[in-house]
């Protein structure tokens, strides 16, 4: 019994400390999604609930939808395209001897050092200097230009030398380069390219500043939850966000169960 306070007490300033660091991180999310069920318009105590109403109001606004329907449609295409671009750089240099191969590595990863701002304020200069109009387009581009070089650092960071030996056994086997990328590489490298799409996926949900910069009427989630901030609170944010966070657990539940966990023997 002593043993066992004994222990209590040595761990108790651990457990004080992760419980005020998860509730510093989660209060407010956890406040958002309660008043996201308030009843009364404006989201102050007391909670007057629980209420579908402004959830109800949110898949009944067709702006609000058809952002969200940009976003889905950037986050994906955009993924996409990020994580073909990351994994066609990340084997030609794990791969293969290319001049300058150190400085091309530093170039990819460079934008990962680079803040939002100064990558969208380039590419409105880019796209205006070209005559390309702000639309979806150049949102997926910017997209590509901050998550290629994510793809590019998680896929290029598995290419191990075991991974180089089976595809050369596959090279003497007689299989064809595509035939070794495509049938030995991408299921070797699947849980790395896999985790590469949903980060990208993840990331370009919630980016707000090169949608913003880069886009005019057709706008992404992120824009249009800023503009209605703009004339006050409205608790059809807290509906929506609450809805944004639920995908994005969804999304990291989804990969946590089909990449990081093992079935065990």
């Amino acid at each position: 019994m002593r043993w066992s306070i004994t222990r209590i007490l040595t761990h108790l300033p651990a457990t004080l400390y992760v419980i005020l660091i998860y509730g510093f991180i989660f209060l407010p999310v956890i406040v958002l999604v309660l008043f996201s069920f308030q009843e009364s318009r404006i989201p102050i105590p007391p909670f007057n609930g629980p209420s579908l109403k402004w959830y109800a109001a949110v898949f009944a606004d067709q702006r609000m939808m058809g952002a969200l329907g940009n976003s889905v449609l950037v986050a994906l295409v955009s993924s996409g395209v990020s994580l073909l671009l990351g994994f066609l750089a990340a084997y030609a240099l794990a791969r293969h001897r290319i001049f300058g191969g150190g400085l091309f590595q530093g170039l990819l990863t460079a934008p990962l050092t680079v803040s939002y701002l100064i990558i969208a304020m380039g590419l409105l200069i880019t796209f205006n200097s070209l005559g390309v109009p702000r639309s979806l387009l150049t949102i997926g581009i910017g997209h590509v230009v901050i998550n290629l070089p994510l793809c590019f650092a998680i896929v290029y960071s598995q290419m191990g030398a075991h991974q180089a030996n089976i595809e050369r056994a596959a090279r003497d086997l007689g299989a064809r380069e595509w035939q070794v990328m495509t049938l030995v590489t991408v299921p070797l490298l699947w849980p790395a390219l896999f985790a590469a799409f949903f980060l990208s996926v993840t990331f370009s949900w919630d980016e707000f500043i090169i949608a913003f910069m880069v886009s005019r009427f057709d706008v992404t989630l992120p824009v249009e939850i800023w503009s209605m901030l703009r004339s006050g609170l409205n608790p059809k944010t807290n509906a929506v966000g609450s809805f944004v966070f639920l995908i994005s657990i969804a999304l990291v539940l989804l990969l946590d169960l089909i990449v990081f966990r093992r079935k065990k023997p």
